[in-house]
């Protein structure tokens, strides 16, 4: 399986939105390298980001999901680092 390194950039506006967040970094924890959280209590904002390496069409599917949650917005960079996981 073609797996692409990618880092996803998550504005969090909306603290409500937060459970339904995690919940879905959990379900896709397994691609998941790791994820910084960092809150800008000035702004009433938390910024975070999540490094992952997983198939790009599981990329762009939990990019998607996290996109739909109210008040949090989210940009995914794609790096040129693909690998092939064949046994």
């Amino acid at each position: 399986m073609e797996t692409r390194v990618a880092v996803m950039g998550i504005i969090i506006s909306c603290m409500d939105s937060v459970e339904k967040l995690n919940s879905l970094l959990h379900e896709y924890s397994s691609y998941i390298i790791g994820r910084m959280g960092i809150p800008y209590r000035e702004k009433n904002i938390s910024v975070m980001s999540v490094a992952i390496d997983a198939p790009q069409d599981v990329i762009a599917a939990l990019s998607g999901k996290i996109g739909k949650l109210p008040g949090i917005t989210v940009k995914t960079a794609y790096s040129n680092v693909i690998s092939n996981d064949e046994c």
